[in-house]
């Protein structure tokens, strides 16, 4: 229940409602007393002992969600370190069987861009799956190949994933708006033997052909020996002619066939999952069948407290790793929303409209998508009945103060779970809890099972800001990086800065009130020795009227110059002298003088991954010299020709400065 909506940073804005019954946290805790654990009230409690005995909790969590292995019972590690931990060895299962395997009623809702609505039961599901498992047989794919896809966020990919994983060979997808370059840069390095693709995708009322761009693809593949084209959401881009044997999507899964699972090896690979490649080639990162069923089940349960029978909307396109942890919802046996299109078209209230229309109990959403409704005035409770909504997730960025009390103002009673994790380990290492209050710019708490520290540069753990580290091994972290034989890059990656440690890469700071994270520890600003997290600036500056989004680096420059810039997107109308002059403003009076940029750059627009996720490294390597060609893969950005305008900018920035 809401306690203050105008509440200060760090104030209780929302308290559980004890009159809401039991929280699947509550009734796991429960469940874990009934086996013998003398385990206190309290998610404290329970997330102590997950961190103190991860192998009982990890077992735990597979007997509470009903996961099946086969093989004969043993320990629940192989007693390695990480980053070689083995989890559950010689046990077997598969993660498309506890999906589908046993369950009924409605397995997906499929809303299209137009609004119309598809629901598809699990019986039809399970015969897709297994029609499309028999094709691929036949085609002579066996355990380990790859099956790679490039498609929207429709019910094909999901079927196509559970078949994949059904026959033990190995998924990964792209979703249709990556440029040709950024798909050759991820699936050549595996090699993949199918492909399964929408010639053409849906956006703004438009249908986008990409044919001569698949075909691109296909001739820069020459592993793959069949193509599945699935074009059943457009209207205007058929199938192709291709220079590969194809079939038809429709053709393919017209008669069901009950699908056959192939049990697995634990850690048998299940999907490579792809980094944006903003910092080189696009890391290749491989879950195993248990490890991504685990985490998926705890973000589900516990970081959002999805019943069985809820409907869970997240929207996601199938590049980032949110689609998988959609799909993954029918593992708890909740419905998932598949929204395809442009989910913010025609405007931002679109979102809404689908979780009113689809009774959604659950939602996921970014972070920019929140502070963009707060920007333009939605009041989402007013326009729509949201009385089926119990929980909204966020992620992608740090949720600021005014994202929170927006939310509680204009949607409603509900539980906001701000939360922070990474395609490394398909889930969160902070989040939710359902059972305790919700304080005003902070994650609550770190997720079980996960021990989440902040370390300072000397590898010493302190209450102050520093860098997330995890000091026990996750069933979801990697298994490797595809191609990565010797291991080197994946340690490089993670283990090198603290040996045996998992530095993530994120500026964390953990206190009594919950978990800020400050920003991208390569990112974080570093002005005279002092370290500046850039989430507190676009917290004081993208809460202006004036500005509609901003980015912030710290470049350093030869041997001795720092140079900090902050590039901003101005609101419609506004003066770009008075902009200025209220970000200075706002930065003295919320942060210090010394949060100051060296410049106030306005720009059309700030660059982001496709995912969401604002360009500051690439851009600080531009500031230093970099080519672009060597920054980033163009079709792996929301918009190249922006980039491009950055690239000139430093350009004339380091010109200028060779002058003086």
């Amino acid at each position: 229940m809401i306690v203050d909506e105008s509440a200060a940073d760090g104030e209780i804005i929302w308290r559980p409602d004890p009159r809401a019954g039991q929280t699947q946290t509550e009734r796991f805790a429960d469940f874990v007393r009934t086996r013998g654990v003398a385990l206190a009230e309290g998610y404290s409690a329970l997330w102590q002992w997950s961190v103190d005995d991860p192998d009982a909790f990890w077992s735990a969590l597979m007997d509470f969600a009903g996961v099946r292995l086969g093989g004969e019972p043993g320990p629940a590690r192989d007693g390695a370190p990480m980053p070689v931990t083995r989890w559950f060895p010689g046990r077997t299962l598969n993660f498309a069987r506890h999906l589908l395997d046993g369950r009924e009623g409605t397995a997906l809702i499929a809303v299209a861009e137009d609004g119309a609505t598809e629901e598809i039961s699990f019986a039809d599901l399970r015969g897709q799956v297994g029609a499309l498992a028999a094709h691929l047989r036949s085609l002579g794919v066996v355990p380990g190949d790859r099956v790679a896809a490039v498609l929207p966020n429709v019910p094909a990919a999901v079927v196509a994933l559970l078949a994949t994983a059904s026959i033990g060979a190995v998924w990964s997808v792209c979703a249709p708006e990556f440029g040709p370059g950024a798909l050759v840069s991820r699936f050549r390095q595996l090699e993949p033997t199918v492909l399964i693709a929408a010639p053409g995708y849906r956006l703004a009322r438009a249908d986008r052909d990409r044919r001569s761009e698949l075909a691109d693809v296909l001739g820069q593949l020459p592993s793959v020996r069949h193509v599945v084209w699935v074009t059943a959401h457009t209207d205007s881009v058929p199938a192709p002619e291709a220079a590969v044997p194809a079939s038809a999507w429709d053709d393919v899964v017209r008669r069901p066939v009950d699908p056959e699972y192939l049990d697995v090896e634990f850690s048998h690979p299940l999907w490579v999952l792809f980094s944006s490649g903003t910092t080189g080639i696009p890391k290749g990162m491989v879950h195993g069948h248990g490890g991504a069923l685990l985490e998926e089940l705890n973000l589900l349960l516990f970081g959002g407290n999805v019943r069985a029978g809820d409907r869970y909307f997240s929207v996601a396109s199938t590049s980032w790793v949110v689609w998988n942890t959609l799909a993954s919802a029918m593992g708890v046996g909740a419905v998932a929303v598949l929204v395809d299109g442009n989910p913010t078209f025609p405007t931002l209230n679109r979102v809404w409209e689908v979780a009113a229309g689809t009774r959604a109990a659950v939602i996921g959403v970014g972070a920019g998508f929140i502070h963009a409704c707060a920007k333009s005035g939605l009041v989402p409770a007013r326009a729509h009945d949201l009385s089926a909504l119990r929980a909204v997730q966020v992620t992608g960025s740090p949720l600021s103060a005014d994202g929170f009390r927006w939310l509680y103002q204009n949607v409603g009673d509900v539980w906001l779970a701000s939360m922070s994790g990474g395609t490394d380990i398909i889930g969160c290492f902070v989040g939710g809890a359902p059972t305790e209050p919700v304080r005003v710019g902070y994650i609550q708490a770190p997720a079980l099972g996960v021990r989440v520290e902040a370390w300072d540069d000397a590898g010493n753990p302190t209450q102050g800001k520093g860098e997330l580290v995890v000091t026990e091994a996750m069933p979801s972290m990697p298994l490797r990086f595809w191609g990565d034989d010797d291991g080197s890059r994946y340690r490089a990656s993670y283990f090198d800065t603290y040996p045996g440690v998992w530095r993530h890469g994120d500026f964390i700071e953990i206190s009594d009130r919950g978990i800020q994270i400050l920003g991208r520890s390569d990112s974080t600003l570093n002005r005279n020795g002092i370290r500046l997290g850039s989430a507190d600036i676009y917290a004081v500056v993208e809460a202006l009227p004036e500005i509609a989004e901003a980015m912030v680096v710290g470049a350093e420059i030869g041997d001795e110059d720092y140079y900090l810039p902050l590039f901003v997107t101005l609101g419609e109308g506004v003066d770009e002298d008075a902009a200025r002059a209220a970000v200075v403003a706002a930065i003295r009076k919320n942060l210090s003088a010394r949060y100051l940029p060296d410049d106030i750059i306005v720009m059309r627009g700030i660059p982001h991954t496709r995912t969401g996720k604002k360009l500051e490294v690439p851009v600080k390597r531009l500031l230093q010299g970099v080519a672009l060609a060597e920054v980033v893969d163009l079709g792996a950005v929301d918009d190249a020709q922006l980039l491009q305008e950055y690239a000139a900018l430093a350009r004339a920035k380091m010109g200028a400065s060779a002058r003086r």
